[in-house]
């Protein structure tokens, strides 16, 4: 299906935007063929490693193709609008109207800067975002306590050990009581990312670093990857939760495997995750994917803590995204009495890192007590 829909893209570009350009032929098919170079990214990239998603080329040639890649989707895009207002212009004047090669190349500009701003975006060190949440039921124990939530790393090629370091060093100057990572912290295999992941060993929080699953660590090796995750000191909870204690009230933190586990891997279990919940603790949940929160709500979660969507990358695009993940991509929902707080992401799939409208993420959970916020 990608492949389909980026072959329509190359197919409009190529006819709607080079050829009735007033260049010379041989210019025109320069153009077509540096456009199906860069369409062909993720051919390349399963090329350079053997999957689409993990590109093993140096960091300025992903970034490179990123912009170009981008630049050919905006652009396809744009020509789409043009074209409609050109159909509008056939039937309000009852003729043929054409658009001359100035606004096209306008177009073009527009794409490239539009592409490369959301690349700057996507590669950057998040920005810290501060929410409160109310929770039912929180002992007043509690009322103020603070979880920084990491999702969406993709430790690849595009976010690699430096990128990884920063954010490690601005996660930990916020002094939180808890980090919570929701998966996908990687792109590629142990060997290609042992160095790139090795920052995360640096993560600090007062009652621990936690991590689950993503789809991606299930593309590159469950089993390996949540071992390395442990000898990192990020603490798995894969169907299962602790219970915080602090002068006799409690709060539970719960973790569950990721929807991919259904196909390998130990299957997701909400009922194992939250068996050793005693009644009446409240409970927060960490599940990548954000599609089975109703069903979170229905077994009495507090607060459930996704990420996955990217926040649907592009605003208006991101109504793609949202039909993909039950209607959830990006920011606070309330899910049947229960909040859901989908994360744009810490970084992002490095075969299509664009963000426009919807930044990246360190994303800082202050607690509060049920009608409190």
């Amino acid at each position: 299906m990608p492949q389909l829909i980026f072959g329509l893209a190359y197919l409009l570009i190529l006819t709607r935007f080079i050829w009735p350009l007033q260049l010379p032929l041989s210019i025109k098919i320069v153009a077509a063929a540096l456009i199906l170079v860069a369409l062909q990214f993720h051919r390349w990239s399963k090329l350079s490693s053997g999957s689409v998603f993990s590109p093993e080329f140096p960091r300025p040639v992903v970034a490179l193709f990123n912009w170009a890649f981008g630049a050919i989707v905006l652009l396809a895009l744009l020509q789409l609008l043009l074209d409609a207002g050109l159909l509008v212009g056939m039937l309000i004047h009852g003729g043929i109207v054409s658009a001359p090669d100035g606004v096209r190349y306008g177009l073009a500009g527009l794409a490239g800067i539009a592409a490369a701003i959301g690349v700057h975006q996507a590669m950057r060190i998040p920005p810290l975002k501060d929410i409160e949440v109310g929770i039912r039921g929180l002992p007043r124990q509690f009322d103020g306590y603070t979880i920084l939530q990491l999702t969406d790393l993709h430790i690849s090629r595009l976010f690699p050990a430096s990128w990884a370091r920063a954010v490690v060093e601005r996660s930990n100057k916020l002094g939180v009581d808890l980090i919570a990572i929701t998966g996908d912290l990687i792109d590629g295999t142990l060997d290609a990312r042992r160095a790139d992941i090795e920052p995360l060993r640096d993560l600090k929080a007062t009652d621990g670093v936690y991590v689950i699953s993503g789809n991606h660590e299930y593309i590159f090796g469950y089993g390996p990857w949540m071992a390395r995750f442990a000898e990192l000191g990020l603490l798995s909870l894969e169907n299962t939760s602790i219970i915080l204690d602090r002068d006799g009230g409690q709060l539970a933190v719960a973790g569950i495997t990721d929807r991919a586990s259904r196909h390998r891997g130990p299957v997701r279990d909400h009922a194992a995750a939250l068996e050793d919940v005693p009644n009446g603790v409240p409970v927060i949940l960490l599940d990548h994917q954000p599609s089975d929160a109703r069903h979170a709500a229905k077994l009495g979660v507090a607060l459930q803590l996704s990420g996955h969507t990217h926040g649907g990358l592009i605003l208006g695009i991101d109504r793609l995204a949202a039909r993909a993940n039950a209607g959830f991509v990006s920011g606070r929902y309330d899910v049947d009495g229960m909040t859901l707080y989908v994360n744009n992401g810490t970084g992002l799939w490095p075969g299509f890192a664009l963000r426009l409208g919807r930044p990246s993420e360190l994303t800082r959970i202050t607690l509060r007590p049920a009608g409190a916020t």
